[in-house]
């Protein structure tokens, strides 16, 4: 636990410090985000933090590594890491190619899949999948298109979501500390190592990116916390050959999921393309209920923590029940606040 803590920490203090040189460089060669009439941002904004938080990353890696924090791993694991490690770093790249350039988005995408099947090749697969009434089924064959496809899925869902201040970095840095939790307990330290180290990145990086936000983490930002989310949740969260365990990265990313999912069935059913930019976001449907940046921010941070505690109650992890009872109450007290403050909106 002491080499997690180490990345956690290191990632942090990186974030913290490289932040603001990428900000001032930012500035100066003029790569900013605009506003617009369908973003919430009233001022240009530097659209390259993605950076930082690729950095503290690689940063904190690199330096467990060289201390011997991941130990001697058998080559298959070694790969993994390696495929995970290795893929966010393509996965960074294409985003922030896209940050400077601005790629045509199928362009963006064919290449997430080419990466996304090398990584599939080098040993990150999910091998498995629960269907009802049927258990485990081993995939075979199957198990290239939906691996690549839950790795290119939750990238772009992450990307999605990022559209109010806070949300993407903050979204991600408690799903990648449930990822942690859970990797420990089902024993997979060097996946936890990851996560340790992403959600020091994310959660850092909230201190410039929280609401009023000094800077954005662009694609190259959620393109990497996404793609690593769901690499920590293929190679340490699905190998146990249980229900519960196969369902565990799905349940704790679900607010991402089902968010994009949702906005993605309504652009197609409109004929619209799935990229097609748009405000049916459910951080959109809140600001127009009235609420504020912050408490839209909160609300849906306090869904997914609720959601991932439920996943380890329902997984059957030690104190699973205690944190989902504890994460219960305070969803309702959050869901009790939002109703109100709309309510207030509404009458005004």
């Amino acid at each position: 636990m002491l080499y997690h803590l180490i990345a956690f920490i290191a990632a942090i203090a990186v974030v913290l410090l490289v932040t603001p040189v990428v900000n001032e460089l930012g500035q100066k060669t003029g790569f900013v985000d605009r506003p617009n009439e369908r973003k919430i941002h009233t001022r240009p904004m530097v659209r390259l933090g993605g950076i930082s938080i690729f950095l503290g990353n690689l940063v904190a890696l690199l330096l467990v590594w060289n201390a011997g924090g991941f130990g001697v791993m058998p080559q298959p694991a070694e790969y993994e890491i390696w495929g995970v490690t290795l893929g966010g770093v393509a996965f960074f790249l294409i985003g922030l190619a896209d940050d400077l350039l601005t790629l045509p988005a199928l362009l963006r995408l064919v290449l997430q899949f080419v990466v996304a099947g090398i990584v599939w090749a080098v040993g990150v697969k999910i091998r498995i999948i629960t269907v009802p009434f049927f258990g485990i089924i081993d995939l075979g064959w199957l198990s290239l298109p939906l691996t690549t496809l839950w790795l290119v899925g939750i990238a772009n869902a992450i990307n999605f979501i990022d559209g109010v201040d806070g949300l993407a970095a903050g979204v991600s840095g408690i799903a990648a500390s449930l990822m942690l939790f859970v990797c420990m307990l089902l024993g997979e330290p060097e996946a936890g190592l990851i996560a340790a180290a992403l959600a020091g990145g994310a959660l850092g990086f909230l201190r410039y990116n929280f609401n009023p936000a000094k800077i954005f983490m662009g694609d190259g930002g959620a393109y990497f916390m996404g793609f690593t989310l769901a690499g920590i949740g293929v190679i340490g969260l699905v190998k146990a050959y249980t229900a519960a365990a196969i369902l565990l990265p799905l349940l704790i990313l679900a607010v991402p999921i089902v968010d994009t999912s949702t906005v993605v069935v309504n652009r197609l059913r409109q004929g619209q393309s799935p990229f097609a930019p748009d405000k049916g976001h459910l951080h959109h449907r809140l600001l127009r209920a009235g609420l504020s940046q912050r408490l839209t921010v909160l609300f849906i941070y306090c869904l997914t923590f609720w959601v991932g505690s439920v996943a380890m109650a329902l997984a059957g992890l030690p104190g699973g029940w205690g944190y989902a009872v504890a994460a219960s109450l305070l969803m309702g007290f959050a869901t009790w606040y939002v109703w109100q403050r709309i309510g207030t909106s509404e009458n005004d």
